[in-house]
């Protein structure tokens, strides 16, 4: 069980899942939450990462720290990609089992599955194909860290667990038209193609990818369900099981940001997987569901985009 007097340091605290992991634990009353900025700690420098261990000492970890973005980002970036998630990760996890610490929980990304894998996607899939090209240098360095947990696992004993989410959104989110996710990315686009007056709104690719999100408030609902109740070696799906195509996508946030307008999709940029869906029997058999329905969470996240989005713009 998780020690909620005990220290708890939240790697990425400020990113979009490392903040919702922080509200999620201050409600279930976490006393002593360790916190560092990028500023104060780059988790990329080894001799760093292991100062603050041996000095601060944390009891949990939760590695929620990591480089992301979307296709474009990674398409033009693959080898910060790379080095940045593999240094980070390597750098926590073995500093983490180094200085004792209880528990750790490392997140993947539903990325890591094979581009040609079964749908849903059964966290047996795993190295069971090629990868997808648009995020193949992402998914190769959080292969490892999943890979990483099970050898110190293995070897040491070390209690370490993966959790694999699926495409996440929600408050705090990149909204960055270079190098942002598909949902934030849209919400932006609807928003100012609402303020030109535009006619239409391009989209990227087809439209015809399905994909499933999850409000990343569940998500760190899920985390703390794992860290209490989770201590295996295989990695654990957290998704809903449910998906919807980009088109379909794009239809829902113009219509909560008021676009009227039509769209229009851009097959000239790339589609990425046809379609990724995660099956979470593994997770629902432990007794977690999530519990923000997709409507629901885009009304939310447009919300917060709209009372951030002149700061967000700068």
């Amino acid at each position: 069980m998780l020690d909620l007097d005990a220290s708890i340091y939240v790697a990425g605290h400020t990113g979009l899942v490392g903040s919702a992991l922080v509200r999620r634990l201050q409600q279930a009353g976490a006393r002593q939450l360790l916190l560092r900025t990028r500023a104060e700690l780059d988790l990329r420098r080894q001799a760093d990462v292991e100062h603050f261990f041996q000095q601060q000492r944390p009891q949990y970890v939760l590695l929620a720290a990591a480089k992301v973005g979307g296709i474009e980002a990674n398409r033009t970036r693959p080898a910060q990609f790379l080095r940045d998630n593999l240094q980070i990760q390597t750098n926590v996890i073995d500093a983490a089992y180094r200085c004792g610490v209880r528990k750790l929980l490392f997140l993947g990304s539903s990325c890591i599955y094979p581009r040609n894998a079964p749908q849903p996607m059964s966290e047996e899939c795993l190295l069971s194909g090629a990868l997808e090209p648009t995020n193949e240098w992402y998914a190769i360095a959080k292969i490892a860290g999943l890979k990483m947990c099970q050898a110190y696992r293995r070897e040491f004993g070390f209690d370490a667990i993966t959790a694999m989410p699926t495409n996440l959104y929600g408050p705090g989110d990149n909204f960055n038209l270079t190098d942002a996710h598909v949902l934030p990315a849209l919400i932006r686009k609807c928003f100012e193609a609402k303020l030109a007056h535009a006619e239409a709104l391009l989209v990227w690719g087809s439209g015809t990818p399905r994909r499933e999100f999850l409000h990343v408030d569940d998500l760190a609902d899920a985390c703390l369900y794992l860290m209490n109740r989770y201590s295996e070696e295989a990695a654990i799906n957290v998704g809903w099981g449910t998906d919807i195509s980009i088109a379909e996508l794009a239809r829902l946030i113009a219509d909560e940001v008021g676009f009227a307008g039509a769209l229009q999709f851009d097959r000239t940029r790339p589609d990425g997987m046809a379609r990724k869906l995660l099956d979470v029997a593994r997770m629902t058999a432990l007794g977690w569901r999530p519990r923000i329905g997709l409507a629901e969470g885009v009304a939310a996240t447009c919300e917060w985009y709209r009372a951030h989005q002149v700061q967000l713009r700068r």
